[in-house]
């Protein structure tokens, strides 16, 4: 494995909830740092997004302003970056949280710069907030990072095996994609992730995979460039 290889890694904030459906189970979040672990040790730059899904999403809070409710989901993923950061912490590594917005001493500004310089020095980066806009998901956000990182390939580690012609839970036929083009993710609404930032992976180039949290060191293996899932092509 190359040591410059450089990843950003999506995790579903309702994933890390786990059975429990809310909140953390830290048994997963444990089980996914010492898989990070290992593969950082091996030269792998990696940065984190985590979905805030497991507190809190958009749909959530249609009672209230759009607006209002994507801030409360932005905050969210700062809580779960700092949960998550802190068992990363306690298994041995490095960490550094930056946001796209200020958040007092918790975690950094977004700064390009400052955010390489700490994937270089080995440290696992996580990106909280979002854009910091309204409108706007965290799968936007994580492909901009990407973008503005260098990396080579977006990791979604998702609670389904890769991605289908139909949901597999609603018809036991589905079939699952090997591999697939962003264009044909598009024009078949497979929904993998919104259509900002599928245009933002196609205009880039910029290659995704989806994969299952769930599946037996799946996330090191996917750092590794071993995807059990869908590969999607731009």
């Amino acid at each position: 494995m190359a040591e410059d290889r450089r990843v950003i890694l999506k995790l579903s904030g309702e994933a890390l909830a786990g059975s429990r459906g809310t909140g953390f189970d830290e048994s997963v979040v444990r089980q996914v740092a010492r898989q990070v672990r290992a593969a950082v040790k091996e030269g792998v730059q990696l940065a984190v997004v985590i979905g805030g899904g497991n507190f809190w999403r958009g749909r959530t809070g249609q009672e209230i302003e759009r607006v209002k409710s994507d801030q409360i989901g932005m905050l969210a993923t700062v809580m779960n970056a700092i949960y998550v950061s802190e068992i990363f912490r306690s298994e041995g590594m490095e960490t550094e949280i930056f946001s796209s917005f200020i958040c007092g001493s918790m975690t950094r500004l977004f700064a390009q710069d400052e955010a390489l310089n700490a994937l270089k020095s080995g440290k696992v980066v996580f990106f909280a907030g979002g854009t910091g806009h309204p409108y706007f998901s965290t799968d936007t956000g994580i492909v901009l990072r990407a973008l503005e990182m260098g990396a080579q390939e977006v990791l979604l580690a998702k609670n389904v095996d890769g991605v289908y012609d139909s949901d597999p839970d609603e018809n036991p036929n589905a079939k699952r994609y090997d591999s697939i083009s962003i264009d044909q993710v598009v024009e078949q609404k497979l929904g993998v992730i919104d259509l900002t930032a599928s245009a933002l992976c196609a205009a880039n180039r910029l290659p995704l995979a989806v994969f299952s949290l769930e599946e037996e060191q799946s996330i090191y293996k996917a750092l590794k460039g071993q995807i059990n899932g869908t590969k999607i092509t731009v």
